[in-house]
């Protein structure tokens, strides 16, 4: 399987120390199966930080090979678990088991604000899994460890059309 990773640099070799805490899945490298997805972060990386460049990098995944070695928790669509599991990773709460690999929805830029209202209180568990429905959700994968990331195979990196 092909998976992309959009930045300001070109990623041969993934390093978690360069890895947040507060994101989706918690701490780890993040990939997604979505070209466009790794593209709009790429350019929202590089405005972030006040750059014009970016790149995404490309890698090849083996996720067969990493079956039987990994411990991976898999979210096959965003249900309860997955909005907790979301929620207490951004706020820094998550203390449960830890894994290798988690694949799962990324919460894209429409996905973000829902579980913004969900984080206010404006919306209940339920009124956000109901918005979650109708969103083309892509999965993302995120290495959390080293062995997790020695089945990640850099293949090549290519530059986005220029940000006007």
């Amino acid at each position: 399987m092909t998976l992309f990773h959009g930045s300001n640099s070109i990623v041969e070799t993934p390093n978690l120390e360069f890895s947040r805490k507060s994101l989706d899945f918690g701490y780890g490298f993040y990939t997604t199966i979505n070209k466009e997805q790794a593209v709009d972060f790429s350019r929202k990386v590089a405005i972030r930080k006040g750059q014009k460049r970016q790149f995404v990098s490309v890698y090849e995944f083996d996720e067969e090979a990493a079956e039987p070695v990994l411990d991976i928790l898999r979210f096959s669509a965003p249900d309860r678990f997955w909005l907790d599991f979301v929620h207490q990773n951004r706020h820094g709460t998550y203390i449960e088991k830890f894994y290798d690999l988690v694949i799962g929805a990324v919460a894209n830029d429409d996905v973000y604000a829902t579980l913004v209202l969900f984080e206010q209180g404006i919306l209940n568990a339920e009124q956000t899994l109901e918005s979650l429905k109708i969103r083309n959700l892509y999965s993302q994968y995120v290495f959390k460890t080293e062995k997790a990331l020695s089945f990640l195979k850099f293949i090549e990196c290519f530059v986005p059309e220029a940000m006007p």
